[in-house]
């Protein structure tokens, strides 16, 4: 399978992690970086040693099929929309779009001309949340009936340099962690039918505690704490916790309740972690799971950073759904952005897309995407 070229847009930290770890896998080669700061693009090409150019040129460049999209949230329509115009696949980081109609857009374009669009979290392709999928499809726990999913901290300006649009509509803890929780919970039980919430926030500022704008005071205009209720198409009731405003809690990331046991998952922001399973009252006892992206890789963390643009690579050469798509994420955003609306408006907000559930990823899978493993 002949390698797909690969180029990134916007050079900012998360590009380091993509550029260091695309060599763990098959399919695709980072070729390109650009920056609309082209000093910024120079450091990371030379950094990597790959290309550095101007997003015009890099959107030009023939050596790429594909173009990762790293700019601000704010700005992922935008620049997905102009990849897709000049005839490249687009993969983004999350949220891809932020509303329905952006994302809807989008894929009517990718669809004109031919294209795909995947888009992160690809978290939850992760070893411990696949685990987790075929333990619920196997009926460990029997059918889920509710669960929780909990993501509180005290918010990023004590260690962010430039926490601002954290802050701002476009982000909060919903549009910016959010994805990764309910993405996972999409996979495992399914798409949401209806949502409702409240939000509040526990202060109009806040304080940047690092780097050379530390002291400085930045406004808050988008919701802290937000709590969502989702009901599932499957009848399932989860509830969301997300909040910045939280300094210390002792919740898990995320509990399943099903009429045969309950499942504790580790935090789905990260692809590895321990899972915990109960039959009834008592402590299941789980068979070994050997999955290549469980295996501590990057410090003390299973960090495999690019395994949805890997399937993505893989799918388009066989010409089969790629896991990370453009149905996936929308489905993730249209709840996400109603959790806002309902928190907003007070009200119970029905669902207006769907999706099917990614195909799991078993061991086998995950190994054939990796280039020292088959």
């Amino acid at each position: 399978m002949a390698d797909l070229g690969v180029g990134i847009i916007g050079c900012g930290n998360i590009s380091a992690a993509y550029l260091r770890l695309a060599p763990m896998f098959k399919g695709y080669e980072i070729r390109s970086v650009a920056d609309i700061n082209l000093d910024a693009a120079h450091a990371r090409a030379e950094e990597f040693g790959v290309t550095g150019q101007s997003v015009e040129d890099l959107l030009a460049n023939d050596d790429v099929d594909l173009v990762i999209n790293l700019t601000i949230p704010a700005a992922h329509f935008q620049v997905s929309e102009r990849v897709l115009q000049a005839g490249k696949h687009v993969y983004s980081e999350k949220p891809f779009v932020l509303s329905r109609e952006e994302g809807q857009k989008l894929a009517d374009l990718a669809a004109s001309k031919g294209l795909r669009i995947g888009s992160a979290p690809d978290t939850f392709l992760g070893g411990a949340h696949q685990f987790a999928r075929s333990l619920v499809d196997e009926g460990q726990i029997g059918k889920v009936t509710s669960g929780t999913a909990v993501v509180q901290s005290p918010g990023m300006e004590s260690w962010h340099p430039n926490p601002d649009f954290f802050f701002q509509p476009g982000a909060g803890p919903v549009l910016d962690i959010g994805p990764y929780y309910i993405s996972n919970l999409v996979q495992l039980i399914g798409p949401v039918a209806r949502v409702t919430a409240v939000a509040g926030s526990a202060s109009n500022k806040r304080i940047i505690g690092n780097g050379p704008r530390l002291g400085e005071e930045i406004p808050v205009d988008t919701p802290t704490t937000i709590h969502a209720v989702m009901e599932f198409q499957s009848g399932a009731i989860i509830t969301l916790l997300t909040s910045w405003d939280v300094w210390s809690h002792d919740h898990s990331c995320m509990e399943l309740y099903g009429t045969e046991g309950t499942m504790y998952l580790p935090d789905p922001n990260f692809f590895g972690g321990t899972l915990r399973v109960t039959h009834k009252s008592e402590t299941a006892e789980l068979s070994p799971w050997l999955h290549p992206f469980s295996i501590v890789n990057d410090g003390e963390q299973a960090n495999y950073r690019g395994a949805g643009l890997a399937d993505m690579a893989r799918a388009i050469a066989e010409n089969r759904p790629h896991r990370c798509s453009n149905d996936f994420a929308l489905h993730v955003v249209d709840v996400m952005t109603s959790i806002l609306t309902a928190a907003e408006t007070k009200s119970v907000v029905d669902i207006q897309t769907t999706c099917t559930r990614p195909e799991p990823l078993d061991p086998a899978s995950a190994a054939a995407l990796m280039t020292d493993q088959e």
